[in-house]
């Protein structure tokens, strides 16, 4: 009763606080050139400024006598983008936070001595304790754009299939580095690609050498089942990546992703999207494999504490069949990681790229994994959206340590979502509404250690955006 009357109380407290939305794709527009600038401060009198602000409560129920957790978030930034001048832009943005209001969330739980999973991503995961010290400076790039081309060098925010925002928190993950995104002039080819020696993940306010940013999410278990951290010691000085597109036809599309970490590991990604006109919508198809290796030590010599062993490769397939119009979408989906070595990608770096994906649970560290969802959209003219989703998951056992980093459990998650943009007066304003709930689904006897804040719970979610 005292979880659910302080949900109650939160949730109309924060209906009060206007919430930070990511600058990205603000800060993403190149705009026309200007050649009418005369001066420093007529560039910034031409900037584009942004406001962003953000309200995120969020409450983790866990099952019988299992600590729950709750916190209320506010946070506000604000960003800009030059006018562009001579096909040059400055873009700058930055935040703060604050804990408004939550359970003691550095304290263990006293049967497992468990430490909260979610809502600590709120606000810094490396120190539970620091509840106002948390800004940061977030974009901080120069980017030229010359025809087709465009080039960003600095702090910015990439969405990739391995490197992206993963905004379910009060802040996504930034990247440091010089990026490229070229198209052609039929626009039926493009290309994006770069290098990224900086990150600084989600739910910290640091920025991190990429060797140096694995590890603040948790670190799991290496294959033989020991606790011992990741220690990346041989040359990993950059994340080099690309990305070409091209469609094939009107409704066929090939895309390739390839992430090469240097003196760590290689990840391989193809994609075939296809898609075919119908009397309801649009049905697509789309398919991905990836395939992973490691390479050389797989960043230290001492096995037991690198991130990839010596020779481990991993394969991943996925299908999506699906059905669209302007008021629903419905979509099938199904992951398939191969019976061998673990599908790794740092946590701190992005979300899954499977068509798998469902919020508030990841499948990284995994393998023989067999995955099936199914979710559904509706959008309606008043600007509300809501629909849900259903998740199967099987997965090795908790003590197959070679194939389960994490320890978690086969099984199933319910998502219930919806969404509202306001018009008129109060244009700008956004509520969201997510509720995650995962239930416990093998056969074999799963501690509690395993199951806080993994299965057996509900976690619930009100964000509220305001932006200018």
């Amino acid at each position: 009763m005292r979880s659910l009357y302080l949900i109650t109380f939160f949730i109309s407290k924060s209906f009060l606080i206007l919430g930070q939305e990511h600058f990205d794709s603000a800060l993403g527009q190149n705009g026309k050139d200007s050649d009418s600038v005369k001066s420093v401060k007529g560039l910034f009198d031409a900037s584009s400024w942004h406001f962003h602000s953000r309200s995120f409560l969020m409450s983790t129920l866990n099952q019988g006598a299992l600590k729950d957790d709750y916190a209320l978030a506010h946070g506000a930034g604000i960003g800009l983008i030059t006018k562009p001048y001579k096909g040059l832009q400055l873009g700058l943005s930055g935040y703060f936070i604050f804990n408004v209001w939550s359970s003691n969330l550095a304290e263990k739980d006293p049967i497992t001595q468990s430490l909260n999973r979610y809502e600590i991503g709120q606000f810094d995961v490396l120190n539970r304790t620091n509840r106002h010290n948390l800004d940061r400076l977030e974009d901080l790039f120069f980017r030229y754009s010359r025809r087709l081309l465009t080039i960003t060098l600095g702090r910015m925010t990439l969405e990739t299939p391995f490197v992206n925002m993963q905004d379910g928190r009060m802040r996504p993950t930034l990247e440091e580095g010089i990026w490229f995104h070229q198209r052609s002039v039929s626009n039926r080819w493009k290309w994006q690609g770069g290098v990224i020696w900086g990150i600084s993940p989600r739910s910290t306010v640091d920025w991190f050498k990429i060797r140096e940013s694995i590890g603040p999410y948790g670190i799991g278990v290496n294959t033989q089942g020991y606790r011992i951290p990741v220690e990346i010691e041989d040359q990993a000085r950059v994340l080099v990546m690309i990305n070409p597109e091209i469609d094939v036809t009107e409704n066929i599309k090939i895309l390739y992703w390839n992430a090469f970490f240097e003196n760590v590991m290689n990840t391989a990604m193809i994609e075939i999207r296809s898609k075919t006109h119908v009397k309801a919508g649009e049905m697509y198809f789309n398919s991905m494999w990836i395939h992973q290796n490691a390479i050389g030590n797989g960043g230290n010599e001492d096995q037991e504490r690198t991130y990839i062993e010596r020779g481990a490769q991993s394969n991943v397939i996925g299908f999506q069949l699906g059905l669209k119009n302007k008021v629903y979408m419905v979509n099938l989906n199904y992951t398939h990681i191969l019976n061998g070595d673990r599908y790794l990608m740092p946590r701190e770096w992005g979300r899954d790229p499977f068509y798998t994906f469902m919020s508030r649970e990841r499948n990284e560290g995994l393998a023989n994994v067999h995955a099936f969802t199914t979710q559904l959209t509706r959008t309606q003219e008043s600007g509300l959206k809501w629909g849900g989703g259903l998740g199967y998951y099987r997965l090795p056992s908790i003590t197959n340590f070679a194939q389960n980093k994490y320890g978690m459990p086969s099984y199933g998650q319910v998502n219930l979502f919806a969404s509202y943009g306001f018009k008129g007066v109060w244009e700008g304003l956004e509520i969201r509404f997510l509720i995650a709930g995962k239930t416990e689904m093998s056969k074999e006897i799963i501690p509690l250690k395993n199951q806080i804040n993994k299965v057996n719970m509900i976690n619930s979610n009100v964000v509220i955006d305001f932006h200018l």
